[in-house]
């Protein structure tokens, strides 16, 4: 890779995420899917934007969050995704720019607004999430270049995103020019209830064009319908040529690569604040560590490093140099 490329290019919704408090009686009075990303629209956003507390505005978004991740451990990141010409996307452009991500999407003018994701968090700290897409389902194949996927080492796309046929078309692109120069595909699966409504397709992305998966343990059961976790695994161990990484929230993680399977504890945490963005770091850390040398357990330990520091704060994006952090916990950068 040449001096002026990156380790990763990920293509993502765009979010600014809204964090407030909440008891479980909101979720039930509002009827919420706890601890799930429900899609909204634009009515449904302002109502319960109305009911919520005080909130805390962040810039988001799955595969953005990975990206201010790597980027905050020394990596080289860019990110594809799309804003409105608004004032939350004005918000989304500094916050990921002043991350040291490199984003140069055009914003969309006249259409939606930019996206928002209303995140309830239970006293627990699950975390509950409303999007409304807004500006995202702009998003389409003429925002992805050659250039943009030629220029990584991997392409990190995001299950979130393979709601609207446009950003499909989108993905399919990345992954067409990816492969064609022996560069990498990875893949979020994102949240459980977004495989149930794209299983067959996601089964066919992670046969077919996957290289490095990304899941947490509802998600790997929902993608197989089967469920036990060892079952999962062992359909996961069937493609011998491929890297998965499955989170277990307190139990850690379990990598498999080809026929070897490394089970990675989890990182203790003082107090779970928050577990917006767990996976998302996770896979910021991982992904790291794969693009600058370290086997697969030492990258499973960087996503567990940076995955404990960000579920001990409200907010999906780090509040610590990671790379500070992770030199501290393993001697090394």
């Amino acid at each position: 890779m040449s001096s002026s490329g990156y380790d990763v290019v990920a293509i993502g919704n765009a979010i600014v995420d809204v964090l407030a408090k909440a008891e479980d009686a909101f979720l039930a009075q509002h009827k919420l899917n706890k601890g799930a990303m429900t899609l909204i629209d634009a009515p449904t956003a302002n109502h319960l934007y109305a009911a919520m507390g005080p909130a805390i505005e962040c810039s988001g978004g799955s595969a953005a969050n990975t990206m201010a991740g790597m980027a905050s451990l020394g990596g080289r990141t860019s990110f594809i995704g799309k804003v409105a010409a608004d004032q939350l996307g004005s918000v989304f452009n500094h916050d990921i720019r002043a991350a040291g991500v490199h984003f140069a999407t055009p914003p969309h003018k006249g259409g939606p607004p930019t996206a928002r994701c209303l995140i309830v968090v239970t006293p627990d700290g699950q975390r509950t999430m409303n999007t409304f897409l807004g500006a995202c389902i702009e998003l389409g194949p003429d925002d992805v270049t050659m250039e943009q996927i030629q220029a990584a080492r991997v392409t990190y796309l995001e299950g979130y995103l393979w709601d609207r046929p446009e950003a499909k078309e989108a993905f399919r692109k990345a992954m067409k020019i990816c492969h064609a120069s022996g560069r990498k595909v990875a893949l979020t699966l994102s949240d459980a209830f977004c495989v149930d409504r794209h299983r067959a397709e996601f089964l066919e992305l992670v046969e077919k064009e996957v290289d490095i998966l990304f899941a947490n343990e509802a998600e790997i059961l929902s993608l197989y319908q089967v469920s036990d976790f060892d079952q999962a695994m062992s359909l996961v161990r069937r493609k011998k040529n491929r890297i998965a990484a499955i989170t277990r929230s307190e139990k850690g993680a379990v990598i498999v690569g080809g026929e070897n399977v490394h089970t990675v504890p989890a990182e203790r945490v003082s107090k779970v604040v928050d577990t917006t963005g767990a996976g998302d770091l996770y896979a910021a850390g991982f992904l790291f560590g794969l693009t600058h040398g370290h086997n697969l357990p030492s990258a499973g330990r960087v996503g567990s490093i940076c995955a404990a520091e960000i579920i001990s704060h409200f907010g999906a994006r780090p509040e610590v140099s990671l790379k500070d952090l992770v030199r501290a916990k393993m001697g090394q950068g």
